[in-house]
């Protein structure tokens, strides 16, 4: 069987869950970007094989297709491709897109080019979507109505998400910080996101003396640029690569600038901000920081998890900000009440119950195909 898709962690969890229900077949899993394939490399069992997604161009597929020779195809969230999806028609293979995600945008560039797309969606023997409302939406860019099946989002699924905060706990100890402080925590932060929360980390400050900001930015690599940025606003700032012996005592900010970890850090914060969604376009996934049972804010650009976001807002299980002075409201407003904190989890909580067994659901779905 082959998923071809980016080589993100909900891929390997479909992967796994299809491999559980007695398909006992080799997988190749593809990746577009080198990072996706680092990580993939890193996280698959033995019986995957990770390559890079081949060239959507007739020759080269078709080569694709002979090397690999798969038993049915995985795209997974919005990967169609023409020439992949007419090669497996020609060749009987069963074609599924599951998580399939349909941006307003790119519904609207499918309706204009109806006659031109509508060829390629036909061809997908089934396609499993997060919401109800989402069967009509692919039904009227060209895919057959009954291919469609409602099951929720194997992203969204917290069936399988454990947070295990006993690493973050002893580095805080190793660094000094008294657990009874309150952590706000900004998770995969974007360019003028760790500014805007060191401002507001500062005002914070004077109705919380004891405040503990951490800021997990999205890229790892831009650790160093956030430390001169936040200690020319008078923050002590350390990094989590440091080794002990050379950690700043008693700092106010802790930039994790480590990969693989971010999951376990929901697990020590009070509130967390998700990144990506104030300063720049596309929003990251809240999923994680709601297991770990913590309330949420975020900005108003979370295009990439629209659907999600506005449930959180309609079912008061996020807070949602425009601006650095809503920001900073927001959390002050989460640090003095707890029960505040509470009902935003549950409600959250009960958003992500219409996803779970999602992953279960879709991998029974393509076993079947």
């Amino acid at each position: 069987m082959s998923i071809f898709a980016r080589g993100s962690p909900c891929k390997l969890k479909l992967a796994k869950a299809i491999r559980a229900l007695g398909a006992d077949a080799r997988f190749v899993l593809t990746t577009t970007t080198t990072t996706g394939f680092a990580f993939a490399s890193k996280s698959a069992p033995s019986w995957m094989e990770i390559l890079y997604t081949p060239l959507d161009f007739w020759p080269i597929m078709r080569r694709a297709f002979a090397t690999i020779r798969p038993a049915k195809i995985v795209l997974v969230e919005a990967e169609v491709w023409p020439n992949l999806a007419a090669e497996a028609h020609a060749r009987r293979i069963p074609l599924a897109l599951v998580n399939a995600r349909l941006s307003p945008r790119s519904e609207k560039r499918f309706r204009r080019f109806r006659f031109f797309v509508t060829p390629t969606f036909r061809l997908l023997d089934l396609v499993c979507v997060g919401e109800p409302q989402d069967v009509d939406r692919w039904a009227a860019i060209g895919v057959l109505r009954d291919r469609v099946h409602v099951v929720g989002s194997v992203k969204y699924d917290p069936k399988d998400i454990h947070v295990d905060p006993t690493r973050p706990e002893r580095v805080l100890r190793d660094f000094g910080i008294d657990r009874s402080r309150p952590v706000i925590l900004g998770g995969s932060t974007h360019a003028g996101e760790e500014e805007i929360l060191a401002e507001a980390f500062l005002r914070w400050r004077q109705e919380f003396p004891s405040i503990f900001l951490i800021i997990a930015p999205r890229h790892a690599e831009r650790g160093l640029e956030i430390r001169r940025q936040l200690d020319r606003r008078g923050l002590r700032v350390t990094l989590r690569s440091l080794p002990t012996p050379t950690r700043d005592p008693s700092p106010d900010c802790l930039i994790l600038d480590t990969t693989g970890e971010l999951r376990d850090w929901y697990g020590v914060a009070d509130a967390v901000f998700v990144g990506k969604s104030l300063t720049a376009h596309g929003g990251q996934n809240p999923v994680e920081a709601i297991a770990a049972g913590k309330p949420i804010v975020f900005g108003p650009h979370m295009e990439n998890f629209a659907m999600l976001a506005r449930s959180l807002i309609a079912r008061r299980g996020a807070i949602e900000v425009t601006s650095a002075p809503e920001l900073q409201r927001a959390v002050a407003d989460l640090l003095r009440d707890s029960s505040l904190r509470e009902t935003l989890v549950q409600n959250a909580r009960m958003v992500l119950s219409g996803h779970r067994g999602a992953t279960s659901r879709t991998a029974a779905l393509i076993v079947d195909l």
